[in-house]
């Protein structure tokens, strides 16, 4: 019989395979195979072959870094290109402390290592170690210093060398370890009175055969093993040495945010005598944080092959993207590119973005300590720098028709909308740098939520918030990094309301596009009334629409609407997938999205012929503003109430027939908005903007209303 050549495991295709070469014995030609007990034999024939190959295939699987699932098989092959994967970190907290009590004859005393203090958290107690022994001078009864605590267990380890042992491993017996807190001394025998410290490596550069060095590496269980020198790289161990290990055993991240600590630690003299009837006083600096579980596989399987890729050197930007976490590990997503991609070029440098696993920027101190480090890799020529990250967030208006035969109650089905956007905002897709939100994805989310929605109209915008720097004069530059869309001539780009020295009253931003051009202006202008505006500056700035940037002129901030001194300005990619490229890190706002439930009247039966079916615009400009609306003329900060779903702040009158509030001091003739008390009722529809379903008054629309929208919402009331 030909050999077979299967593509796939099939247990039906190797039964008929087994068949067919019986059937070529003339021995069993005539075999009913399918009713004669033979079909027995080669069901197990069948079943074995099936089950060998599966066991086959799998254990091929696991000799390769991209396919193997164990941790172990994992591990060992990142092993086999030099990476050891991070172990988990313990949560760490900075305490000043005061021993007072002391006898006025003491000079010093030093806190043992070991436990130091204890911290409930989370309705649970955490011990926190000091790896190391501390002392701190000590005068008039008191002693005072600083120190580092690490949340968890301090625990020794002994082993006695003997060169008898060819095989004789060092395999520290606890999981859970952080090995940043180990400590490795040797002693020649037992009873001397004096050891050598000996340091950890990751790399043979530099090692001499009097080095006192040692590696680790991660072998079964999570458990760490480590290696001394042979003689050749590194000082190599002679029989009757004692190894003596420290390290602490940590919960990891669930060490982190501890805030008020008990001490717990053992004080002594400078004699070595227990330091008693003495009171210590802790304070904490720092709480406790940066504790993180251990790599997982799939950081294994990502960053071991960039890792080998750079061999300890960083010439490219995709270098130090695989050496800093090794470096660094608190660090969360990280993104390099070089100087030469800016305008103007800056040739000869890397500018590195980082976002820690606890935080949104790197402490001043923590860059410079980096800087220091990345030293031994960059080659001459290169000069790397850290620059913070910069939040792009995307905004999304959706308007999700349903059919009502199948929902009972719209807000039910419009939270699990927004639980489901949820999960994809937690994705790996987002919240990183070269992040990219994926448009089809998302309208896909929302159809797949429940068999009663029949479709979704989303809209999507891009937004930045700048950062103003309160009464002084600055220029500010904006970088989007994905084109813009400019359907309108005007206002394509909106902010926030703010305040600027020399204006009176507060004043919005927008653009003005140039024909033929690819860069417009940025004007500065004031809402007058409900629907005018006057330009305060015609020049306040320019905006490139290829490359998605915003540079504004000189100008002295004085106040902002936002809180934190922070004014929103938004624009329309012009792809619905937002791409976040060199330091943007790429977020999904929830908070400023809309999710609004509309009745579909042609899947219900109740307007089969569509004649009251107003469907959605999938382009919307809407009002000239982002946020609040503000008038010039209203000479208030008082809320009046909501039109389009967003505050407004300006002039108003009552409707002298409906008795209405409406927009403008005094009632005219052309249409004109209504202003209501709730936002969910300026909507005309059971609309939410945030995660947190708080739309309980809200209504449902039965019909689109109206195909007038905003930047956040589509629906508007008008009156006469």
């Amino acid at each position: 019989m030909a050999l077979n050549q299967f593509t796939n495991l099939n247990f039906e295709d190797i039964k008929s395979s087994i068949k067919d070469y019986l059937r070529e014995n003339s021995n069993f030609s005539d075999f009913d195979f399918e009713g004669s007990n033979l079909s027995v034999i080669i069901n197990t024939l069948a079943y074995n072959s099936y089950i060998t190959a599966y066991n086959t295939n799998m254990v091929v699987n696991e000799t390769f870094l991209d396919s193997a699932t164990l941790r172990e098989n994992v591990v060992s092959l990142a092993r086999n290109i030099g990476y050891v994967p991070r172990s988990k970190r313990a949560a760490i907290a900075q305490v000043s402390f005061i021993v007072s009590g002391l006898s006025t004859e003491t000079s010093s005393i030093s806190i043992q290592p070991g436990v130091f203090a204890n911290s409930g958290l989370n309705n649970s107690n955490y011990i926190f170690s000091l790896p190391e022994k501390v002392t701190a001078p000590s005068s008039s009864g008191i002693a005072q210093g600083v120190v580092q605590i690490y949340q968890g267990q301090y625990l020794e380890k002994q082993y006695l060398f003997d060169e008898s042992q060819p095989n004789q491993r060092f395999v520290l017996p606890n999981d859970s370890i952080d090995t940043s807190t180990l400590r490795v001394y040797v002693q020649d025998t037992a009873s001397s009175t004096t050891q050598t410290e000996y340091k950890l490596v990751d790399n043979i550069v530099g090692i001499t055969s009097l080095s006192n060095v040692y590696l680790i590496q991660e072998t079964s269980d999570e458990k760490y093993e480590v290696l001394f020198g042979d003689g050749i790289f590194g000082k190599k161990l002679k029989s009757g040495n004692l190894i003596k290990m420290s390290y602490i055993k940590t919960d990891g991240k669930e060490g982190n945010g501890a805030t008020i600590f008990n001490f717990a630690g053992t004080v002594k003299d400078e004699n070595g005598a227990d330091a008693n009837s003495i009171q210590t006083t802790l304070t904490t600096r720092v709480p406790s944080e940066n504790g993180d579980d251990i790599e997982s596989v799939q950081s294994v399987r990502n960053y071991a092959p960039r890792r080998y890729s750079a061999q300890n050197r960083a010439v490219t930007a995709s270098d130090y993207e695989a050496i800093l976490p090794s470096i660094y590990p608190n660090i969360e997503s990280v993104s390099a590119f070089g100087g030469e991609d800016l305008n103007p070029p800056q040739y000869g440098r890397v500018f590195i973005a980082a976002k820690p696993r606890n935080g949104n920027f790197l402490a001043n101190s923590t860059k410079i300590s980096l800087l220091k480090s990345l030293k031994s890799y960059s080659v001459a020529g290169i000069v790397p720098s850290f620059i913070d990250l910069k939040f792009l967030y995307v905004e999304l208006d959706s308007y999700i028709y349903y059919n009502p035969n199948f929902v009972g109650n719209p807000l039910s089905l419009q939270s699990q909308v927004v639980d489901s956007i949820n999960q994809y905002k937690s994705s790996g897709e987002l919240n990183k740098f070269g992040g990219r939100f994926k448009y089809s994805n998302v309208l896909s989310l929302i159809d797949a939520v429940d068999v009663s929605i029949t479709s979704n109209i989303t809209t999507v915008l891009i937004r930045r918030n700048l950062k103003a720097s309160i009464n002084v004069f600055t220029q500010y530059e904006l970088c989007f990094d994905n084109e813009f869309y400019r359907k309108e001539d005007a206002y394509n780009i909106k902010s926030t309301g703010f305040s600027v020295s020399g204006v009176n009253g507060t004043v919005y931003l927008a653009d003005q596009t140039i024909e033929g051009s690819d860069i417009g202006s940025i004007f500065l202008f004031k809402v007058t009334n409900a629907t005018e505006v006057e330009i305060v500056t015609p020049n306040f700035g320019t905006v490139d629409y290829k490359k998605g940037e915003i540079l504004l002129n000189t100008v002295n901030i004085t106040s902002t609407l936002k809180p934190e001194n922070i004014v929103e300005i938004q624009a329309v990619p012009l792809s619905n997938d937002v791409l976040g490229r060199k330091e943007l890190y790429l977020q999904l706002s929830m908070d400023n999205s809309n999710f609004t439930m509309r009745q579909d009247l042609i899947a219900s039966g109740a307007n089969v012929s569509g004649t009251r079916f107003d469907p959605q615009s999938s382009y919307s400009n809407g009002s000239k503003v982002r946020g609040a609306i503000v008038s010039s003329q209203s000479g208030t900060s008082k809320l009046i109430g909501y039109v389009n779903g967003q505050p407004y702040y300006g002039p108003f009158h009552l409707h002298p027939d409906t008795g209405l509030k409406m927009v403008g001091a005094v009632h005219v003739s052309t249409p004109h908005e209504v202003i209501y008390n709730t936002r969910e009722e300026s909507l005309g529809s059971t609309t939410t903007t945030s995660s947190s379903m708080s739309s309980s008054t809200a209504s449902t629309s039965t019909s689109s209303s109206s195909s007038s929208s905003s930047s956040s919402s589509s629906s508007s009331g008008y009156g006469y």
